[in-house]
Order: structure tokens, then sequence, then C-alpha cells
């Protein structure tokens, strides 16, 4: 005979509690238990979890980003759970709602109050930072299942009249082109530091590699080939689940040849394991830690300046940049520039692939 069915407070931990990513922005639980204290809804980006544990009740000191009340929950979940948010985008939102909260807002806010808050920003923040601050809120929300603000018709209202008034065109990184990456390294000399330079500036350039990308590259992610090295991205900012992609460096046609210059730097460096890019101080000893994202940008605009070229608006991302663009002007076709620098789609590179054709069969360059 079939059993009556139990209720939602009766059911089991495998009925009502599981994670989900059915949220685009961060993952969250679908349905809260009724009777779980409201606090017991876990929002890592300003509190520690909740939870009940046994009889009593506790508190988890690592941020969990959104985690409905559970009976029990083991070290290696919450360890899991963990591990699914990037640290830098835990980060990000936390800062968010620090900052607004700063000003005066609360979890929960009402639409006119998240509105203000906007109106009182926007002449002084870009519209990509105020979205993402929407974004932490609206967050915040979801992860304790509150009436979402930044949903309402007068917040959206309010972030459409903002990018009307103040613009929402994004700062992009002026790319390191081809030839001026040949007068750069032109410029250098044969030091340890140079040779390491040299090494960092031709792989990010030949592979289309982010700041991240490069400074995580280790002697086991190289391949050594016939044509050249085959070069193993084990995770990206687009691959978060280390799927992880290889990417062909050929032998180059000049005398700046990515794969020789690699070889030059690990042989001069004595590396053969760990690490490919550390920093090298100012006796020439070698650490045995990887440089820093923000170390890609200081030597990309340092080594710029030496050779006389103004460094404003030049990143570790020209590098990716510089080769996209180069490569559209030299005829190579959008499939297999994503091949190499691993965008997703036609549209996340057509921002590059559109500056690089300004100038190709320019209707003005026909007529004047």
């Amino acid at each position: 005979m079939r059993s009556a069915p139990k209720s939602l407070g009766e059911r089991d931990l495998a009925d009502d509690q599981f994670l989900t990513r059915d949220n685009s922005l961060l993952s969250r639980p679908k349905i809260e238990p009724p009777g779980c204290p409201q606090e017991a809804v876990t929002d890592a980006l300003e509190r520690p979890t909740r939870m009940l544990v046994g009889e009593g009740e506790g508190t988890c000191t690592s941020p969990v980003i959104a985690v409905a009340c559970i009976k029990t929950l083991r070290a290696e979940v919450e360890a899991y759970v963990q591990a699914g948010i990037a640290p830098a985008t835990k980060r990000a939102y936390r800062a968010d709602l620090h900052h607004f909260e700063a000003w005066g807002g609360t979890i929960p806010a009402t639409d006119a109050l998240v509105a203000a808050y906007l109106a009182d920003h926007a002449p002084l923040l870009k519209v990509s930072t105020l979205t993402r601050r929407l974004a932490a809120v609206s967050i915040a929300h979801d992860a304790r299942d509150l009436p979402n603000p930044v949903r309402s018709p007068l917040v959206r209202a309010t972030m459409r009249g903002i990018r009307r008034e103040h613009g929402a065109t994004q700062r992009q990184a002026r790319p390191l082109l081809r030839e001026d990456l040949f007068v750069v390294l032109a410029a250098m000399g044969d030091r340890l530091k140079d040779q390491r330079d040299k090494a960092l500036l031709l792989l990010g350039f030949a592979g289309g590699l982010r700041r991240s990308e490069l400074v995580a590259v280790t002697c086991n992610d190289l391949e050594r080939v016939q044509q050249g090295v085959i070069l193993t991205i084990r995770r990206s900012k687009t691959d978060q689940d280390c799927v992880g992609r290889k990417i062909g460096i050929p032998y180059g046609r000049t005398i700046y040849c990515p794969v020789r210059a690699l070889e030059n730097w690990l042989n001069a460096a004595r590396i053969e394991d760990g690490p490919v890019f550390r920093p090298v101080d100012r006796h020439g000893r070698v650490s045995a830690c990887c440089l820093s994202r923000e170390a890609v940008s200081l030597i990309v605009r340092d080594r710029m300046s030496t050779a006389g070229f103004d460094p404003t608006g030049y990143s570790g991302h020209s590098l990716r940049a510089g080769l996209a663009t180069s490569a559209t002007w030299a005829g190579v076709s959008t499939f297999k520039i994503r091949q190499q620098t691993g965008h997703a789609s036609d549209a996340m590179l057509s921002r590059y692939v559109r500056d690089g054709e300004l100038f190709i069969g320019n209707a003005a360059g026909v007529l004047l």
C-alpha cells in the first residue's frame, strides 16, 4: 500500500538539500526548508555559514556562497562548495557588498534604496563597476530567498538612464602589436632578467595568453615537439572546471622565436620543474615561486617605456590583444585566432577583430 507523502519538514536530506548552479552568476540553493532560521541560509559575502550540527547550532568560519540550512554538513562537502567559486569572485562581491553597506544600504533592500545608491554613485563609478555592485546585491538577496530589488522596473530603468547619460564603453588595454613588440625586444639586453622577460613577452604574445594563464605555466605544461612546443592551459578565466586546452607555440621565422627564447630562459635559470616564470632579484637569484599577475603588467609597461613608447594604456592584456589584432591584420581567420586565444565565440573576439579591420579596405582610403 502506498504510504502517505512526507511533509516538507519531514523529507530526507536527499529530497530537500542539494546545491545547484541555476543562478547564472553564482550557485545558490533552490529550496529553503520551512522552519529553517533565516540566518542559516549562508551569505558568505558578509557572514559566516550558519548551520545545524546535531542538536546544537554552530558556526562554520569558512565562507560559503549559498548553502541551505541542513542537519549535517561534512567538511568535504563544504570544501567542494568553496572550490566551486573562484577566490577572486568572492573577494569582488564581498568588497561590493561592503561598499553598499558603508553607503547606508541594507540586506534586504528596497528597490528605491538600490536606485538611490546607483544615482549617488553614477557620476563617480564606471557603468561596469555599478553593474557588478548590482550583481553582488542581487546574489545577497537570492542566497536568502528574499525579494530581489535588482530585478525591479525602477532599478532597471535607473541603470538604463545611467548608461545613456554616462556611457557604457569599457576601457580596453592597448594592443602590443607585432612590429612594436619587436622594437621592445630589440631594446633588451642579455641579463638573466632580460631573458626571462623576452620569453614572457614572446610566449604571452604567441599564445594569446591572459596574465593568469601566463604566470601559471609550469614545466610540466610544456611538451617539446618537432614543430615547437605544445602548451597545456590547465585552467583559465573561462575554464574554471579545469577541462584544459592545448595550444601550439611554433618555432618563429624571425630572430624573435618564442620557443628558443623560452629554452634560453629555462637553461639560464636552471629551471627543470615548477613555475616557468619566476621573480629574479637584483643579484640574479631566481625565486622558487611564480610571478604575480600584476608583475606581468609591470613588465610590459617597463619594457615599453625602456623602448621609447608611452606605456599609458598598456597592461598584461596587451599581449593577448596584440596577437588577436596583429593576426587580423595579417588575414588570419577568426576561427584560427580563437583556436589560439581560447575565446568562446566570435562575439567575444569581435572587439579585437573590429579594431584590426578598421583600415582594411577602408572606404576613405580607397578614395583619398
